[in-house]
């Protein structure tokens, strides 16, 4: 029609040929884990440290300071955070042009070690992982974030093959769910070395992992929220959202990583409705005015989350553990989805309000609260 006038219409086997179709026999490998990671002999103390300097913990400032992170001038939004400058943003924003403040939020989302234990689990972390960093800014409609997926497999070894099929397939059905596409990625599938030594052949295999790049167009990109803990707004409190509803599993945490011990149940992108209800949340109390720092639970657990948000703001903190869990490392280690938000405490009711209204209440609980002294105290548990 001269409305829709076809412009092509070309077989694809004619502009590409006809390939053989390819045939591969792939055979599932049932993973042999321990329902509960051994914790013994592990003092809290000691946990904080060696935590704290696992490379995904520790700082990479030396990355970030390769090169210039401002080149053009329309980034609004970069790797480091407040006034002391501490590399701990949940997103990149940039913006559109140099006269208003509409722009672009883009995020990451990796949890590789989990892949050792369930491929599958680890490619819908990796997926949550990206939108809950991309929920500090302020994107309108969770069903305008696109993806881009980065794909990681070991061909041909055995369960590997099987492994990135219920990666792919989990992940397709998650973002239906969610109302989210993925129009672009690429994959890398020969994540194998071998090597002689002594005459015997070695061999490294990279289990099946994911990389999720998200991205959004932002109206305002200075309502960007950041984990920089806001010391000027009067006394408030930190706002625990869990994902995980209490499971805390520890499987191929950062703990069990730093103090080599294996097995466990790895945390898992259970309910995609939770993730929408923390979408929402987030952005009707930021309409109100009601938060005033975000910072998403990833690495390290809450208890890495709360030390890098008390960094960013150059502040202390009281962190209550009465009630939280029987075991304090499981409470403070876990790495389930979720996030941390700071909230006036004048403003306590109307945040518990949202809660209840996107059914998040009994996933919520005031854990924390900023001091002006540095120090980080530790009650109960």
């Amino acid at each position: 029609s001269k409305r829709d006038p076809q412009v092509i219409d070309l077989e694809l086997a004619m502009l590409l040929g006809k390939p053989p179709k390819m045939q591969r026999d792939a055979t599932r490998v049932k993973p042999q884990l321990e329902i509960i990671p051994d914790l013994s002999n592990i003092g809290l103390d000691e946990a904080v440290e060696r935590v704290l300097r696992m490379p995904a913990v520790a700082g990479k400032a030396f990355l970030i300071h390769i090169g210039d992170r401002s080149v053009g001038g329309l980034c609004a939004r970069d790797q480091l955070v407040g006034p002391w400058q501490v590399p701990v943003a949940d997103c990149a924003v940039t913006l559109a042009d140099f006269d208003g403040y509409a722009g672009e939020a883009m995020a990451m989302g990796e949890r590789a070690p989990v892949a050792v234990l369930d491929g599958a689990a680890s490619a819908r972390m990796a997926l949550g992982e990206a939108i809950t960093n991309l929920i500090a800014a302020p994107v309108e409609k969770l069903d305008e974030i696109r993806l881009s997926a980065n794909w990681m497999a070991a061909i041909g070894h055995a369960g590997e093959d099987a492994a990135l099929f219920d990666a792919v397939q989990t992940t397709s059905a998650l973002c239906a769910k969610l109302g989210i596409s993925i129009p672009v990625g690429k994959d890398s599938l020969s994540m194998r070395t071998l090597w002689n030594s002594d005459g015997k052949e070695q061999r490294t295999i990279a289990p099946v992992s994911l990389i999720v790049s998200a991205f959004a167009r932002i109206a305002d990109a200075r309502r960007t929220l950041t984990p920089q803990l806001r010391m000027d707004a009067g006394d408030s409190e930190l706002w625990l959202l869990d994902l995980g509803a209490g499971r805390d599993r520890l499987g191929a945490s950062v703990l069990t990583q730093a103090f080599d011990r294996r097995g466990g149940i790895p945390p898992d992108f259970d309910d995609p409705q939770r993730l929408r209800a923390l979408f929402a949340l987030v952005r009707a109390a930021q309409k109100q005015n009601l938060l005033l720092a975000y910072h998403d639970r990833s690495d390290g657990g809450v208890i890495v989350t709360l030390l890098e948000m008390a960094f960013a703001g150059h502040c202390g903190l009281e962190i209550f553990l009465d009630g939280w869990a029987d075991n304090a490392l499981r409470a403070l280690f876990n790495e389930e989805l979720g996030a941390v938000v700071q909230v006036r405490k004048d403003d306590h009711d109307a945040f518990a309000a949202l809660l209840a209204t996107n059914g998040l209440a009994g996933m919520a609980r005031v854990i924390a609260r900023p001091k002006a002294k540095l120090g980080i105290k530790l009650y109960g548990g």
